[in-house]
């Protein structure tokens, strides 16, 4: 052996593992950490991106979980409107990691979101989900009380959770100056109005991130003991940046942090893997072909060959049956609900 890269197979070099391959099918991009099958119970959350693969895990009959998408003959654009069926709970986009452990301690009744409800003119939404309800609701308290059934749901969804996919979209975010609470959008944006005495924009540091993605892990694993995460990281560029800086600049920032994050747990953590769709979708020999023609919204090609890639490697007919945990009973009383969410919460802190 001359050179320690003799040896190397194909997908270590760019002509052959890149300029030579074919762009929706890159040979070796996803290993799979550990087996996901078509019974594997799996909870999907993050930025826009994450409910692409929620839709394909359910158009393919997998196990994805949905807490909250109502029973009943209504159409599927009606459901899309009002934050239905976009995820295994209705909490819209959760762009940041800080964002999603925000929602879990909420559950858990450890924090409170500062200004929940947000003005919409003459009617109320959650600034937490601002898009969930784009009519808004007649009253504040009806905004807090659905607050409270989504958090019992989403509890839920991560009892019953096996696996928990979780896709990152931004660094950028809008947050409370006194609490720190962070915001899925703008005050004034979608809903609720500016104040700069009150709201501040923060750009996440990796620290940041990984720390953030620490706790995360920590908590769902407290919740949920044997439960196992898949980070992605969301091939979709901001629409706009508050950094001060060039959108593409800030838009290659942001995503190199959070690959970063998301590669670092990965080979941190034994139950952590990372589903490299967003290399597959930039990928340079793609020339584009996987952005629509803003440059930025994914085509259904794009789509595609990224879920392709994640069902290929998950074939369940290359894999042994993995068992799934004993299933939750139906539960209809929501005092039982309340019930069994208190045991879970002290059973998580103690």
């Amino acid at each position: 052996m001359v050179s320690p890269y003799d040896t190397l197979p194909a997908s270590a070099f760019w002509r052959s593992g890149v300029a030579e391959a074919e762009p929706s099918a890159v040979e070796g991009l996803y290993l799979p950490k550990f087996p996901i099958t078509r019974e594997t119970k799996i909870m999907t959350a993050g930025s826009c991106f994450a409910q692409h693969v929620h839709r394909a895990l359910v158009a393919r009959d997998w196990a994805v979980i949905d807490m909250e998408t109502p029973k009943g003959p209504i159409p599927r654009e009606v459901l899309t409107r009002f934050g239905y069926g976009m995820y295994s709970a209705r909490y819209g986009n959760i762009y940041t990691p800080r964002q999603m452990l925000q929602l879990l301690r909420e559950a858990l009744g450890d924090v409170t979101p500062a200004e929940p409800v947000w003005s919409l003119g003459a009617r109320y939404v959650d600034a937490q989900r601002p898009n969930v309800e784009p009519e808004g609701l007649e009253r504040p308290e009806h905004v807090r009380q659905a607050r409270r059934v989504h958090l019992r749901r989403m509890l839920r969804a991560i009892k019953g959770a096996e696996v928990f996919v979780f896709t990152l979209g931004l660094t950028e975010v809008w947050r409370h100056r006194d609490s720190g609470t962070v915001y899925p959008t703008a005050p004034g944006t979608l809903a609720g109005s500016y104040d700069p005495g009150i709201y501040e924009f923060h750009n996440f540091t990796l620290p940041e991130v990984r720390e953030d993605l620490e706790q995360l892990r920590t908590l769902l694993v407290l919740l949920r003991p044997g439960i196992r995460m898949v980070l992605t990281v969301s091939p979709v560029p901001l629409t706009a940046t508050a950094s001060g800086k060039h959108v593409l600049v800030s838009t290659a920032s942001s995503k190199a942090v959070l690959r970063a994050a998301a590669g670092e747990m990965a080979d941190s953590y034994g139950d952590v893997d990372y589903f490299p769709s967003y290399e597959l979708i930039t990928n340079p020999a793609a020339r584009g072909r996987f952005y629509k023609e803003n440059l930025r919204s994914v085509t259904d090609e794009g789509v595609a060959a990224a879920m392709r890639m994640f069902f290929q490697a998950h074939d369940p007919q290359g894999e042994a049956y993995r068992a799934a945990n004993t299933p939750l009973p139906e539960e209809e009383d929501e005092d039982d609900d309340l019930v069994c969410e208190e045991a879970l919460i002290e059973a998580a802190r103690s």
